[in-house]
């Protein structure tokens, strides 16, 4: 993982509610091993259809989506934010996620943000080619509007480095080396209870 910058996209617009982690990505293309290619079938079913919404011109090269509520509902397969990095984006508004999906997302580096029903009206309206800017703390809208969100303050700072759970821990290696270091001498690892409290014992 990149750590997260500060960007500016246009939007991809796509007024759905419950859009479910199938039509993301079809269970069919699951059997990769690897999330290279799965750009390409996202939304697969969908984009047959020459009037879907991301089909239209003004979607194209928008790093950012803006869906409905409950986005990313259904299976919690991990391939959809997969999927969706693949293709592109970078962020996806909506009204609500699913929380698996949330979770997900956060752990990939595709951020989830969520807005208040005037927020994803305005975005919803938006003219093809709205340009807004995305950081970790807030969107900023053309009209110099900044609408703030919230972002758990642990993923906020894994995000910003650019790291997952285990790169987060990993980096913390030698503060718990020494948390170990000093508290290895009063603990019985066998019994769980410090020296002091360790029961005596009688040899027969």
């Amino acid at each position: 993982m990149k750590p997260f910058e500060p960007f500016e996209s246009t939007l991809a617009v796509l007024p759905m509610d419950h859009v479910d982690t199938d039509q993301i990505i079809p269970a069919r293309f699951l059997k990769t091993i690897t999330r290279e290619g799965l750009g390409e079938h996202c939304f697969e079913d969908w984009r047959r259809d020459p009037d879907f919404a991301l089909n239209r011109p003004g979607a194209r090269g928008a790093t950012v989506l803006v869906a409905g509520e409950n986005f990313g509902c259904g299976s919690s397969r991990e391939h959809a934010p997969w999927a969706l990095l693949d293709a592109g984006f970078r962020a996806v508004i909506a009204r609500s996620f699913a929380d698996i999906f949330k979770q997900n997302a956060l752990k990939n580096a595709l951020l989830p943000i969520e807005v208040d029903e005037a927020t994803h009206r305005r975005l919803l309206e938006a003219p093809a080619g709205t340009v807004l800017r995305v950081d970790l703390d807030a969107l900023h809208l053309p009209d110099g509007t900044s609408v703030p969100f919230t972002l758990d303050p642990f993923r906020r700072a894994c995000l910003s480095k650019g790291v997952d759970e285990i790169g987060f821990v990993l980096e913390q290696e030698s503060a718990i080396a020494a948390f170990e270091e000093g508290h290895a001498q009063g603990l019985d690892t066998r019994s769980g209870l410090s020296a002091s409290r360790r029961p005596s014992r009688t040899l027969p």
